[in-house]
């Protein structure tokens, strides 16, 4: 009796044991990441200041002398971003919205399994499309120099984060307990304004972390916007002008520039600043999604 019941936890260490370095292998490796970014990244301030850095209108690496600065990638991100939350914000809420209050059970067994399918197609595969057939329709359409541009890339990661935005929106309208609408129906209100004044703001707060979690999937992705961005490093003036986004000028020199040079040191800074960025984007996300939960009741 008493072995058994020594096996018995002894057991039940081993298994806490197991899933405890499994629980903390994801920190050890996060922590090996931002290791490593400060390590290659921050010797390139030995040669140009942060300032200079950050704020530079232009980024030659290869010139001789050298210029890194990534204004004209920052920039082209945050266009990129922008025009592509416009696209896939009203959609994915859009579709989580009808998903949940309108669609009937037919149509949401055939919906939501087609959101499914555009969250798993590879980002490869949305580049193609975009540089195949969506770049020369719009230049044909639009009478354009080239079809490789911001708003293209806007287009296709607007679509590409749709289905983000819409899951994590459906969850966070699944959360709205049923007492709400059963209360507002009770005070009169119709299926709209329940909709409108009742559910939707009870969900803001985790229509608010889909939309924070659809920008960090646009600001890092890398290979779509590698292919349909047009790849020049320069401050965009039009949403038809090309762009380089700083994922993409990272996958487009890295194998070319020099392991311990200026150049590679300078790619691994701009890594660490999309690293900080998409951390802050999702730190953000968890602190909204957790007032939210705790302001329902549903948990920590």
């Amino acid at each position: 009796m008493i072995k058994s019941q020594y096996m018995k936890f002894k057991k039940d260490d081993v298994i806490r044991i197991i899933f405890t370095i499994f629980a903390f292998s994801s920190l050890l490796f996060l922590l090996g990441i931002i290791i490593i970014l400060f390590k290659e990244g921050l010797p390139v301030f030995d040669v140009v200041r942060l300032f200079e850095f950050i704020g530079g209108k232009s980024w030659y690496p290869t010139h001789e002398p050298a210029s890194f600065g990534i204004l004209p990638l920052i920039m082209g991100s945050v266009w990129v971003a922008i025009g592509a939350m416009i696209i896939c914000v009203p959609i994915g809420i859009g579709t989580a919205l009808y998903l949940h209050e309108i669609a009937g059970y037919r149509q949401r067994m055939i919906l939501k399994p087609i959101v499914e399918i555009l969250a798993g197609i590879p980002s490869i595969v949305y580049g193609f499309f975009g540089m195949v057939i969506m770049a020369p329709f719009l230049q044909k359409l639009l009478n354009l120099p080239v079809g490789l541009s911001l708003f293209t890339a806007s287009v296709i990661l607007g679509i590409m984060a749709v289905p983000t935005v819409s899951s994590i929106a459906e969850d966070a309208l699944n959360y709205v307990p049923k007492s709400f609408r059963e209360a507002s129906f009770a005070l009169g209100a119709n299926r709209w304004q329940t909709l409108v004044r009742v559910v939707i703001p009870a969900a803001g707060s985790g229509i608010s972390t889909s939309i924070i979690l659809g920008m960090s999937r646009i600001v890092g992705e890398t290979m779509t916007v590698l292919m349909v961005a047009g790849g020049a490093a320069i401050i965009p003036h039009s949403i038809f002008q090309p762009v380089r986004p700083m994922t993409a000028t990272i996958a487009a020199e890295m194998g070319e520039a020099v392991m311990g040079g200026a150049h590679y040191h300078a790619l691994f800074a701009i890594g660490l600043i999309l690293f900080l960025i998409t951390l802050v984007f999702n730190i953000i996300a968890e602190f909204i999604s957790r007032r939210y939960r705790l302001k329902l009741g549903l948990g920590r």
